[in-house]
């Protein structure tokens, strides 16, 4: 006998077997759980069937069966666990916008047509097969597996039929995210072209619509990294940090009914300092006797409730307002109707939060981020969001929610999403668990071997990136700010990064602070600072580092990305036979664990010098990276929670201004003891005189090859914690009063090290002490110096979470 599954299982019993006392909407209930959210919409009850109408529905069970049946991921890599449970009938289920819901639509994911062709072809005669949505064409989800190149076109093809009762509607179809340049036809005519890698469109396809069968079809073409784009980290040559490219469609698609006049936009603005949320709405088709209802609730209880005048800027005052933040995630709950005279023009639920961010001193007079008015350390993660079966998309819901589980107990409150934007339900999940976000633009450049369009640390001037792609790259960008604006989450806004294709950076960082003024700007996070933006955004691996806040006035100072220690799993990699790698490589669990808890100490001083957040990376392995808290696959977790969160505890402590012992050079002309010969005997401690030691100005320059010995003497008191900023590229040994304290290898670029010598506090006595470095096989000709100082906590409160 053959197998049935449990939505052939529910249509058969809801066909065949006697109602009894049930409702047919009863019935239509069952049957519409088990077949999901694909006959979302449908509000008529069913009247009983006649044969007829069994044989139609049981005809369309047996070719979604067989469909599903041939339908298999392609290709043979590792993969999640989650990628056995996707099937053409429940990919990406889930309602879509979560923050403007509507009862009715219908989802598009699930099995369409496809074939690829030359660029100039037109639509074609023959379909290759299926290719499963939202999956895009190169993934294993797909079930294609294929490369789409920039001389080629990938087709899709859909046919379906609309709920009846939709019948006067408005039909709008939406794309999640379609990569790159689509052209969508609806029974064989134009219905809109769109241009975009990472940002959802719309389409109202209302006037092509036909009685009966509907057909879509769409024209993709993706110049992935042979033009200037946004495109991320695809390459269609992927190594290293470049991975496979994303074509086509790869988030949701689907259609929804709505009357001629209804809300588009729906933008909550929260205002703590006045306890004002404000709703900024848009309408189509407005005529100017519209009237709106809208009620708030707090934990299902009715606390607002107002019926006016439509107005695109409705403010309400709320009394004893729940703020929102990380360790209290507070949501407040919308329902709101659209009304002209009696009638119902629109309705659907929201949510909002109350929080605000910005920027402010501390008692030292440091600059630091603000949540609500409080400091507040933001600890997160560089998070790429890449499945190793599915690539951009993840390949559930569930799936995506585990990352941010997972980020949210090992204790960071904070996800940098790095040059890719999420699906909405993303950002929603991180509003409801507490996890800010720094949002990214995707990157658009032809790659690290055109000088012009990487800006370098130290360049003078930015890309002067062609007025075409410039307005195709801000177009994209604010339509990225449109879409995601709503979620409370977001806390910045990051257009460039590392200097990939950066262009007109004062422009744009002024033009996205004017644009959402209620979010902190991180123009250029890392490398190529121009003095604008909220922050100076350090990167250093594995670091950690920060630029001083001396030089960078009423900004946060913040390390966007250190870390990056990789730890390869056998049986875990994407391509065991490439190299796997990190910034640094560890062979055993217990190395690598060594190795973070040493990486995180390193922070705690930089907290009290004035870091606002660090960034770790990453969240999981990418392909040939291997420097994830996750492997690709998320089968093992390389750090253990319990011990995460005891490191991570004192990221969150408030800390006293640091104590200078040595200075460095580093922002006031400073000098060294130095000796570029073996010192004599006894040079370590301090009261012995080393006569070959003489004073240069910080910092020294080195050759390659070179060796040298360094000592500064310093008065410190018992109980004080020693920390050190070092600037050096070679075989580094550091002694504190003739005792080792450090003996590694360094190679500082851009930005000083940083060393926790905080274990080593029961070194230091009253009165003289002596600091002594030795730094010998110097690798570069590169630059020398360094500082100390002590930190301790202060007696403030604990920073903000």
């Amino acid at each position: 006998m053959k197998c049935v599954s449990a939505k052939q299982a529910a249509i058969y019993k809801f066909v065949f077997e006697p109602h009894k006392n049930t409702s047919d909407r009863h019935q239509f209930d069952n049957l519409k759980a088990a077949l999901g959210d694909s006959i979302a919409g449908t509000k008529q009850p069913i009247a009983p069937m006649q044969a007829f109408k069994a044989f139609i529905i049981l005809s369309f069970l047996l070719a979604s069966a067989t469909a599903s049946a041939q339908w298999k991921p392609a290709g043979q890599r590792i993969a999640s666990r989650w990628a056995a449970g996707v099937r053409p009938e429940n990919a990406w289920r889930e309602y879509p916008r979560p923050q403007l819901v509507r009862s009715s639509w219908l989802n598009l994911n699930g099995l369409w047509d496809y074939a690829i062709t030359g660029r100039g072809a037109s639509k074609p005669e023959q379909w290759s097969g299926n290719i499963l949505v939202p999956y895009a064409i190169e993934s294993s989800l797909s079930g294609v597996g294929t490369a789409l190149q920039p001389n080629q076109y990938l087709w899709y093809r859909r046919r379906l039929r609309l709920p009846e009762d939709w019948a006067g509607k408005r039909l709008l179809l939406h794309f999640g995210a379609v990569d790159y340049q689509c052209t969508v036809y609806i029974n064989g005519s134009q219905a809109g072209v769109h241009t975009g890698s990472a940002d959802p469109f719309t389409f109202d396809i209302s006037p092509w619509l036909t009685a009966g069968e509907q057909e879509i079809i769409l024209k993709v073409s993706d110049p992935t990294d042979s033009d200037i784009q946004p495109r991320g980290k695809q390459s269609l040559r992927p190594e290293g940090f470049w991975y496979t490219a994303v074509s086509g469609i790869w988030q949701t698609v689907w259609v929804e009914p709505v009357s001629q006049t209804h809300v588009t936009a729906f933008l909550p603005e929260a205002d703590i300092d006045r306890s004002v949320i404000s709703f900024h709405t848009h309408v189509a088709n407005l005529q100017g006797n519209e009237f709106f209802d809208i009620k708030i609730y707090f934990k299902d209880k009715l606390i607002q409730s107002r019926s006016v005048a439509y107005q695109p800027r409705l403010s309400i005052s709320l009394k004893n307002a729940h703020l929102w933040r990380p360790a209290d995630p507070a949501l407040y709950q919308v329902t709101a109707t659209l009304k002209r005279r009696e009638r119902v023009l629109d309705t659907f639920r929201s949510y909002f939060a109350m929080r605000k961010i910005s920027l402010g001193p501390d008692q030292a007079g440091q600059v630091r981020i603000l949540l609500n008015n409080q400091a507040i350390f933001q600890w997160g993660v560089l998070d790429q969001g890449w499945w190793p079966e599915s690539l951009l998309t993840p390949p559930s819901d569930e799936a995506l929610r585990y990352d941010m589980q997972v980020i949210k107990a090992l204790g960071f409150n904070l996800i940098r999403k790095h040059i890719k934007v999420e699906p909405s339900r993303f950002y929603y999940h991180a509003d409801q668990m507490g996890l800010l976000v720094w949002q990214d633009m995707p990157s658009g450049f032809l790659g690290l071997h055109h000088p012009e369009q990487h800006v370098k640390f130290d360049a003078a001037k930015d890309w002067e990136r062609p007025s075409l792609s410039a307005a195709l790259y801000e177009a994209e960008w604010k339509a990225i700010i449109d879409n995601l604006r709503f979620f409370s989450s977001i806390v910045a806004w990051v257009p460039f990064n590392e200097g990939w294709g950066q262009y007109d950076t004062e422009r744009i960082a002024r033009w996205t602070k004017s644009y959402d003024s209620t979010r902190l700007v991180n123009a250029a996070s890392g490398w190529t600072d121009r003095n604008i933006g909220d922050m100076y955004d350090a990167h250093q691996y594995p670091g950690p580092s920060m630029e001083p806040g001396s030089q960078n006035p009423g900004r946060a100072l913040v390390l966007g990305e250190f870390g990056g220690l990789g730890w390869p799993l056998s049986g875990h990699l994407w391509d065991a036979r490439k190299k796997n790698w990190g910034y640094r490589n560890f062979a055993s669990q217990a190395d690598f664990t060594k190795a973070y808890a040493s990486v995180i100490k390193n922070v705690y001083p930089l907290i009290a010098r004035g870091l606002s957040a660090a960034i770790y990376t990453q969240t999981s392995d990418v392909e040939a990276e291997v420097n994830g808290l996750l492997t690709y696959d998320r089968k093992v977790l390389k750090l253990d929670t319990g011990l995460a969160a005891s490191l991570h505890a004192d990221l969150f402590k408030s800390y006293a201004a640091p104590v200078w012992l040595v200075r460095d050079g580093e922002e006031a002309p400073a000098q060294m003891r130095l000796s570029r010969e073996q010192p004599a005997a006894g040079w370590l401690t301090a009261g012995t005189e080393a006569s070959l030691f003489r004073a240069e100005q910080a910092p020294v320059k080195l050759l390659k090859g070179q060796r040298i010995w360094s000592v500064a003497d310093f008065d410190s008191r018992p109980g004080q914690r020693p920390a050190m900023k070092i600037y050096a590229q070679g075989h580094l040994k550091i002694f504190l009063n003739g005792m080792l304290v450090c003996d590694k290898t360094i190679l500082t670029k851009r930005h000083y090290d940083e060393l926790n010598l905080g274990d080593y506090s029961h070194l230091l006595r009253a009165g003289k002490n002596r600091l002594a470095v030795v730094l010998t096989d110097v690798t570069a000709d590169s630059a020398f110096d360094y500082g100390l100082y002590s930190f301790s906590l202060s007696n403030d409160k604990p920073q903000s979470n």
